[in-house]
C-alpha cells in the first residue's frame, strides 16, 4: 500500500495532535486523540487540519526565514510525498512542520496510558476525537477495545456521518459517545457543512436506541445555527433520543481561523462574534424547557 501523503498504512491509524488533562471532552481529566481525516468542511472548524486525512506540509510563516533550505525537497513545482519527513527536518527554525503522523494501537496504547494515574484520579479516560474517527472505523475500534481491556474509560467524539455499523459496533466499545449536531435543516447543514444531515440524523435515531450514554453537543454559531427556529427543532428532536444523557452548547470562538490561513485556507465567518453570555443562558433555558439537561461551554 501507497505510505505517501494520501493512504494510511494497513493496521495503523493516522493521528494529528494528542490532547493532554483536557476537561472538555467527556468526564474527569482526558486524553483526546484528534485522528485525521473528515466528511464534513464545517466553516466554523477549529481544526481544519484535520479534514483532510492525507498528512499536509504546512509552512508556518513567522518561522519562515526564507534561508532556501528547502527548496530543493519542498519548494514550488517539488513534488514532497515520497519525503516529507526530509522537508521537516531540513528546516533550521522548524518553519516546516507535517500534520499527521502513522501510529499502531500499541504505539498509541503505550502513549496514552502514561496518563492512567491521573485518569484513576479524576474519574476521566480517553477520548478519540478528530476529525471523524468514523473515517478510520477498524484502528478505532480496534483501539476501543484495548482500552476497555485496560479498564480505561472511552469516549468517542463523532459527527454522527459514516456507515451506521461502523457506529455501532464502535459505539459498543465506547463508555459516552459525544454527538454532534450542527443543524437541524438539510440544506443549510450542506451549505455550512458540505454535507446533508439526513444519514447524520438517522444514525443518531438508531444509536439511541442502544446505547445509554450520549451526550449531544451543539456548536452555537450566530447567523448560521443560532434562531430559535433551528434550536427549538433540534431540541425537539433530541428530547425523543432515549439513550441522551445531556447537551452542551459550545459557543462560537475564532481559533481556527488562524489554522485555516496556515494550511491556505479561506476563513469565512471573520465577521461573526462569539455570542453573548446572556444569549447563552438563554438558549440553554430553551433546551431545558424541553426537559433535557443542558450546560454551556466547551469547544467545538
Amino acid at each position: 500500500m501507497n505510505t505517501g501523503l494520501g493512504s494510511v498504512p494497513a493496521g495503523k491509524g493516522r493521528i494529528f495532535n494528542i490532547q493532554r488533562y483536557s476537561l472538555q471532552d467527556g468526564p474527569g481529566l482526558r486524553t483526546t486523540v484528534f485522528l485525521k481525516g473528515c466528511p464534513l468542511d464545517c466553516a466554523w472548524c477549529h481544526n481544519p487540519e484535520s479534514q483532510s486525512l492525507a498528512r499536509e506540509l504546512i509552512t508556518q510563516e513567522n518561522r519562515c526565514i526564507a534561508c532556501g533550505s528547502c527548496f530543493s525537497l519542498c519548494g514550488p513545482g517539488e513534488d514532497p510525498s515520497s519525503r516529507p519527513e526530509a522537508c521537516v527536518e531540513i528546516c533550521p527554525t522548524g518553519a516546516r512542520q507535517l500534520l499527521g503522523r502513522d501510529v499502531d494501537v500499541d504505539e498509541l496504547m503505550d502513549e496514552v496510558l502514561r496518563d492512567q494515574p491521573f485518569f484513576d484520579e479524576s474519574g476521566g479516560g480517553v477520548t478519540l476525537s478528530g476529525g471523524e474517527p468514523l473515517l478510520q472505523p477498524v484502528f478505532v475500534k480496534d483501539m476501543l477495545a484495548a482500552l476497555r481491556r485496560r479498564s480505561v474509560h472511552t469516549a468517542l467524539d463523532t459527527c454522527g456521518l459514516g456507515r451506521l455499523e461502523d457506529l455501532l459496533e464502535a459505539a459498543a466499545l465506547a463508555d459516552l459517545v459525544l454527538f454532534d449536531l450542527k443543524h437541524m435543516d438539510d440544506v443549510k447543514h450542506r451549505e455550512w457543512t458540505g454535507a446533508g444531515n439526513a444519514a447524520i440524523l438517522a444514525n443518531l435515531e438508531s444509536l439511541g436506541q442502544v446505547h445509554g450514554q450520549i451526550w449531544i453537543r451543539v456548536p452555537v454559531i450566530p447567523g448560521v445555527n443560532d434562531d430559535v427556529e433551528n434550536l427549538e427543532a433540534t431540541a425537539r428532536f433530541v428530547a425523543g433520543i432515549p439513550g441522551v444523557r445531556r447537551l452542551d452548547l459550545l459557543p462560537y470562538h475564532s481559533t481556527g481561523a488562524a489554522k485555516f490561513r496556515r494550511i491556505g485556507r479561506q476563513y469565512l465567518l471573520d465577521h461573526v462574534q462569539p455570542p453573548t453570555a446572556e444569549r447563552m443562558v438563554g438558549l440553554a433555558d430553551l433546551f431545558r424547557a424541553h426537559g433535557i439537561p443542558a450546560t454551556i461551554g466547551g469547544n467545538l
